[in-house]
């Protein structure tokens, strides 16, 4: 099932949700003609869009509301912060192009700091779904839940087949006794590849789908943190307020001390290409990535 056809099956049979977009149908072309005045386009004005959510979520609508993710996380900042943040209203939010699938774009439409800024407001909720497969699997449960919401809406076809989606629930790939790798979104892939590279080189390595980051699961870092002997984070994001920054928190707050590997972006963005250029590059290759953590984790025996 695709994510277009998810919502339209949701939409039909529940007359509270409403669609909506800031011109950008990428997702949901066939909506028009299904859902009628329940389908509405405020043209390139994300503000005003979840402006409008928040008054349709507070008639007791259920706004879904579309833009790509820069736009809809920086430009309607202070909207959702206020218009949806602080009356807590369900409206949800899904962000197009996320971190590297906006490959081709300079920085003004990379979005890798999305994470960081949506989870900086209170009772929002924030999901990276790996894939497709996850992204369908994930949304019923979010869209039904009476929080905001904000969704990497990640619509690439994997290779995986996930497990049953639950809030605040991280996905236990493998657990391992050398290394484990915690990852969210479009790089879960690259990283299930590193893992099994990792792993006919003679590694114990771990692998978790980081797939709710708010709530996030804080068991199951605390759990991978006291098994292994280092924790990777791999995001397509920003060091600075993304996973590193969740699991650092996590980590103190519980008193815990582990040796672990940011792979993110660090005080900069990514050079804009096609996206195997871009990872090739950047260094996000099952192969590098691969290659990254096995070279620390021998540092981390040699100590």
């Amino acid at each position: 099932m695709t994510y277009e056809e998810l919502l339209t099956q949701t939409a039909l049979e529940d007359e509270r949700i409403i669609v909506m977009t800031a011109e950008n149908r990428a997702l949901v072309r066939n909506m028009p003609k299904v859902l009628g005045s329940r389908f509405i386009d405020t043209g390139i004005t994300e503000a005003t869009m979840v402006g409008m959510a928040a008054g349709l979520a507070l008639r007791g609508r259920i706004p879904i509301i579309h833009a790509l993710a820069p736009f809809l996380t920086m430009r309607a900042y202070e909207f959702i912060r206020t218009d949806v943040g602080i009356a807590h209203l369900p409206v949800k939010l899904s962000g197009y192009i996320p971190g590297l699938l906006s490959d081709g774009n300079g920085p003004t439409h990379q979005s890798i700091e999305d994470v960081a800024i949506m989870r900086g407001i209170p009772g929002m909720e924030v999901y990276c779904p790996a894939d497709e497969d996850d992204l369908v699997k994930s949304l019923p449960a979010i869209w039904a839940s009476d929080a905001p919401a904000y969704v990497r809406v990640n619509h690439k076809k994997g290779i995986y087949t996930h497990r049953p989606f639950e809030r605040g629930q991280a996905e236990i790939i493998a657990e391992g006794a050398d290394v484990t790798i915690l990852v969210y979104g479009f790089l879960f892939e690259n990283a299930l590849k590193a893992q099994q590279l990792l792993t006919q080189e003679g590694l114990s390595v771990g692998l978790i789908n980081m797939r709710s980051l708010k709530p996030v699961d804080e068991a199951a870092i605390v759990r991978a943190a006291k098994r292994c002997r280092m924790l990777v984070t791999l995001e397509d994001h920003l060091k600075t307020g993304g996973l590193y920054s969740i699991v650092a928190e996590v980590l103190l707050q519980y008193g815990i001390t582990v040796r672990t590997m940011p792979l993110a972006f660090e005080e900069r963005w990514f050079k804009p290409g096609l996206l195997t250029e871009v990872l090739e590059v950047e260094g996000l290759t099952p192969e590098k990535i691969a290659a990254k953590i096995y070279s620390s984790s021998k540092l981390v025996y040699a100590e």
